[in-house]
This record gives C-alpha cells, structure tokens and sequence, in this order.
C-alpha cells in the first residue's frame, strides 16, 4: 500500500472527538517510521501521534478542526523516497531509549528557544506567551535569559520607544478542549458540592531545618532534592488514616471509603492545570514522592501525560505558593471531597512561649465538601497535618510523638 492513512488514536473509553492542536511537521515533508507528526488535545490531555511508516505527509485536516475519534487526519506516501544525507536520522529514530529507573531522572533547568538563547523555564513561558521575536540580552549565569531580562525588553520595546501611543489591539483564541472542560468542571463543583474552607498556619522551621541538614545527602543518591511538598503529601497520607472520610467520594447514595491513598498533585502546564496522581503515597519515602513529583512535572511540562496518570486520585494538594500567593481557597477535584491549598513561606513575628519570635510561616487551607465531611473532621484535619509538618518526626510513628510511644500513651 503506497498510502498509509494516519487515523486519530483514542485518548481514553469516553472521548469521541480532539482538537488538531498542531502539525509537527510540515506538508509534504518526508518522515520517519515512529517520528512524532501531530499533536492531539482532547478534553483530558494533549497527546501525540507518531507515523506508522516513514513516506512524504500530506496533511488533511487543519490546525484547529475537532475531529471523530478514528478519522484519517493524513496520509503518508510510502512510496517517496527519504532525502539524501537522512540515513543517520532514519537510524536514531528506529533506536527507542531504554527506561531508566527513577533515580535516573534528570532535570533540565533550561530549554532553548527557536532563535534565541538558553532561557529559565519561567522566562521561556513569558517570549512564548507574548510571542516575543526579537534577540534578548541575558543577564544570568553563561548567557542565560532570566524573567527580568525578558520583562526589560518588553518595557524597552511596548513602552519606551519615542512616539509610542499605545495599542487597541485585541486578539480571540478558540478554548481547548482542555480548558473547556476544566471551566465546565469548576462551575459543577461550585453549583454540585456544599464546599467550605478551613484556614490554619504552619510553622516550616522544622522541615526546613530538615532540608537544610538532609538535601545535599539525599541529591546525591536520589538525584532531586526535597522539597515542602513531599512532606505535606506524607503528612496528608498520615492524616487520611485517622479521618477516613476526607479520602472518600461520594457514589450515588453510597459513601465510599478508599484504603489507599493517591495523591493528586495539582501543576500548571503548559495548556492548563493538570492533576496527575503519586499512587499509593502512604508506603512511599519522602524521596521517592520528590522523585515521583518531579517525573510527573516533567511530563506535565512537556505535554507527555497519560489519561491513566491523571485519573483515580483520591484527593488533591495543589500549592499556589509557588507563584507568591499568601492564601486561597482552593476548588475540590471531584469525585474528590477535599483539597489542601499550600502557599507561600512568609517570616512573621509569631509568639513562642510567651516570647515573640520571627519564624517562617505557611497558611494552608483546606476546602471540603460538607456533606459527608464534617467541621470536626476537617478541623481535625487541617491540625493533624500541622501537627506533623511541625514535628516531621510524628510521620515515621503513624501520627504519634516517639516519646508519647515510648511512655505508652
């Protein structure tokens, strides 16, 4: 057959149609068997599409088209023959890396842009977000464009230039899939669920105590270093144990209870926020949940998730501190009833003792859904996890202080 049609995959059992998102390749180029030409998003993830045999493509729906999950989006003529010099490409692509274990996870902290100069991740997100073109000057370590640097340039560019009047400009997107979905999600559990929110604070002494003594040890064996939410996820699994019903969800009529508990680390990625799931998080080491974390960002970042590494969660952490927020409330992940909210570290005169002392401070809230959880256990909660974040030592003793073991209380 000298025409392979390329067909759209399925996504998951109850997505009928995608959104073309992009072409990877061009018209009429020749690819590979297995190379990567087209990119899906649907109402759960964005996926790629590889090409079964190598030929020249021809494209037939367009960036943007919703498609039947099934359809020939393209062909590929297997008849064209590969252009000369491609011999070498065509080997690599036919070689398929190796898995490596997860203490081989590397992470790139740059990644380079078409056109310019190894930028942060941060930086990179802002050229790509205002399509930014022009050559950029960074200030950071070997050349390195920082989030300042890109910043400057736009102020040099939109805002300093003589004679510049300002713009009336405006410019209309078309929603993914993706973002659809999560809007139509959001109102459900606004209009579905009756949620409130509960507020406590953190002292993060201890676990930066914690970082500071342990991570250049832990970098070295693992790879990855600790971060704060490795240690709320354990303190989480912990407290699940001792209020069951804040891992529940409810079936009909039914309340079910999970025994296990799969964590839900909420991520903004490129195309929106994702939830992908650390499975069975209560018999793993701190280590291994950064470690685990850390792949599942990785993904996340690079559009790389699966359907099955975003669904089955039993309950959620999502920590906005990263981006400077000092408090939220934060939306349950449904079928999910509650969700921890994390923010950012601030040092604050706190009185220990009776005496006033600076101490650097966390608020966290939890939002949960009162009809089958109530204010005693969400209460209850919410201090359980401050409990053990401000003695970490309690989460090797299922909540327990050693001393209060060791006198048999």
């Amino acid at each position: 057959m000298p025409l392979v049609d390329i067909k759209v995959p399925s996504p998951g059992e109850s997505i009928t149609e995608v959104t073309i998102s992009r072409w990877l390749k061009k018209n009429g180029e020749y690819v590979f068997k297995d190379e990567e030409i087209l990119e899906i998003d649907s109402d759960k993830a964005t996926l790629t599409v590889s090409a079964e045999q190598g030929g020249s493509l021809t494209a037939i729906a367009k960036e943007g088209d919703t498609v039947k999950v099934g359809t020939a989006v393209g062909k590929i003529d297997t008849n064209a023959k590969a252009p000369a010099g491609s011999e070498t490409k065509s080997r690599k692509s036919e070689v398929k890396p190796q898995p490596q274990a997860i203490p081989a996870v590397k992470v790139s902290s740059t990644e380079s842009a078409p056109s310019i100069a190894p930028a942060t991740p941060l930086a990179k997100k802002i050229i790509e977000e205002n399509k930014i073109t022009q050559k950029i000057s960074g200030s950071g370590s070997n050349g390195k464009i920082t989030k300042h640097d890109v910043l400057k340039a736009m102020t040099k560019s939109f805002g300093g230039e003589k004679g510049w009047t300002g713009s009336r400009d405006e410019e209309r997107r078309k929603m993914t899939p993706l973002r659809k979905k999560l809007s139509q999600r959001l109102v459900a559990v606004k209009n579905q669920t009756a949620m409130l929110t509960t507020f406590n604070e953190v002292d993060m002494s201890k676990i930066m105590e914690l970082r500071t003594k342990y991570n250049s040890q832990i970098e070295k064996q693992y790879g990855t270093k600790l971060g704060f939410m490795s240690f709320f996820t354990k303190a989480v699994c912990e407290a699940l144990q001792l209020f069951p019903s804040v891992n529940a969800m409810i079936d009909g009529e039914e309340i079910v209870h999970h025994k296990f508990c799969d964590i839900g680390i909420a991520v903004s990625a490129p195309k929106g926020l994702v939830v992908p799931v650390v499975r069975n998080a209560e018999v793993l080491s701190l280590s291994n949940i950064e470690l685990r974390i850390k792949e599942l960002a990785l993904k996340a970042r690079d559009n790389k998730l699966s359907i099955e590494e975003m669904t089955g969660g039993t309950f959620t952490i999502t920590n906005g501190g990263v981006f400077g927020s000092l408090m939220s409330t934060p939306i349950i992940n449904p079928p999910q009833v509650a969700i921890l909210g994390m923010h950012n570290v601030v040092e604050r005169p706190v009185a220990i003792n009776g005496k006033v002392e600076i101490r650097p401070m966390m608020y966290v809230a939890l939002s949960y859904d009162h009809r089958i959880i109530d204010g005693r256990e969400s209460v209850g909660f919410l201090v359980k996890v401050k409990e053990m974040c401000e003695n970490p030592s309690r989460m090797l003793f299922s909540g327990k202080d050693p001393v209060e073991i060791v006198l048999g209380l």
